[in-house]
């Protein structure tokens, strides 16, 4: 297994012959690549080096986690070059792929396992996630007008963007299809004087929303509902869905489509904000087992055409993958920045855990494949058409 470790640091330093990093074994063999250390990586027991090169990422996630790897230094440079080095292509032992099989099909998102699935990620509670995002809570990527713009600013940024997009009026009804804290939907109440209804399966975060509505003074306006987006009824003239078709499943993103397309007035327009891939990506079991189970991330494609099967046109469609980016980024510095707070409340395990995601959240936009995609469509095809919708975006970048 040593040599395993050998080898895969030599195609990290032919994808770049620049690296320089240093691996340590427990028995106090090890090596060094290049002439400096950006990071080391400390194999701690015998375990760890077969888990990592046995199950790829599933394995060193778990290793570093329970603290049988360690490493000192750059994290995220260790996952570039990861993914540089193709590390992440390696396929797990056949042990491990039932248990991710089983797993899958556990996970699959009913009614009731939906609500299981949101739950853990999403009620690991308010006060750790205030540590993390903007005083919004707004857990989707923000939009950055300049690089030097902070988190607040460019999630103000996307919440505004969102409602451009939507065109936006006084008086129209919204659908927030999982609203999670409810930053979007106050937004567009507060500046846009819209109605609407916010869902999410997170009870802390439902809780969270109508308690900050009503420090507002919304109340009467919009409301955020417990409750699967699969149980919305009513009308609406607008829906948008930030950051949940992540979350459907491959089997119920036709289902998600359907339901936008019933919830929708006739010519409504609907904005789904979403990670996804250009192409079949495979997903990651370390994430699907620890940090999003039941999750899925969708090819454009397949989301294309289960929106192109119901009576929806798709009008628009943009990449915001550098703005995740630096989102990404954000939320790992404010994670670091409160680390001592974060570890009083979790043990050292979870610290791990979440250091090591919002990392491999960077480095999967920034060096992976993941995008991040926004769909603008419109109820009526095929003679029903919206005829009436702006020429060009000029709408959107308008001071």
């Amino acid at each position: 297994m040593k040599q395993a470790a050998k080898d895969i640091a030599a195609k990290m330093l032919q994808a770049d012959p620049g690296a320089s990093f240093a691996v340590q074994f427990w028995d106090g063999d090890g090596f060094q690549v290049g002439d400096g250390t950006d990071f080391v990586v400390s194999f701690r027991t015998r375990a760890a080096l077969g888990r990592t090169f046995g199950d790829g990422f599933l394995g060193f996630g778990e290793s570093y986690m329970a603290g049988e790897i360690e490493v000192g230094g750059d994290l995220l440079e260790l996952l570039r070059l990861g993914h540089l080095a193709g590390f992440g292509d390696q396929k797990l032992s056949v042990k491990e792929a039932v248990r991710f099989l089983g797993l899958y099909l556990l996970h699959q998102n009913t009614k009731r396992q939906s609500k299981l699935n949101i739950s853990h990620h999403y009620d690991v509670g308010n006060d750790f996630y205030a540590l993390c995002l903007d005083e919004s809570m707004t857990y989707t990527c923000a939009y950055y007008r300049t690089p030097d713009d902070d988190l607040a600013t460019a999630q103000r940024n996307k919440h505004e963007l969102v409602c451009r997009k939507l065109l936006l009026e006084k008086g129209m009804r919204v659908a927030d299809l999982g609203c999670g804290w409810g930053g979007f939907l106050i937004h567009a109440a507060r500046t846009y004087g819209v109605t609407g209804v916010g869902v999410t399966r997170s009870q802390e975060q439902c809780d969270f929303a109508n308690r900050r509505i009503a420090e507002y003074g919304l109340q009467d306006r919009i409301e955020v509902r417990y409750q699967d987006y699969r149980d919305l009824d009513g009308e609406f003239d607008r829906v948008a869905t930030l950051g949940m078709l992540e979350h459907v499943g491959k089997r119920f993103i036709p289902t998600c489509a359907g339901k936008i397309e019933e919830l929708l007035a006739p010519q409504g327009l609907a904005l789904l904000h979403f990670i996804g891939n250009d192409r079949p990506w495979p997903d990651d079991p370390w994430s699907m087992k620890y940090m999003f189970p039941g999750s899925h991330i969708p090819v454009l494609s397949n989301v294309i055409q289960a929106l192109s099967m119901r009576d929806l046109e798709i009008r628009d469609i943009e990449n915001l993958r550098q703005h995740y980016i630096l989102t990404t980024r954000a939320w790992r510095d404010n994670y670091e920045r409160n680390v001592d707070q974060i570890r009083a409340m979790f043990d050292e395990v979870f610290v791990r855990q979440w250091r090591l995601y919002w990392n491999l959240a960077i480095s999967s936009f920034e060096w992976g494949g993941n995008r991040l995609f926004q769909i603008l469509v419109s109820k009526g095809a095929n003679g029903t058409n919206n005829n009436t919708l702006p020429l060009t975006r000029a709408h959107l970048y308008r001071e």
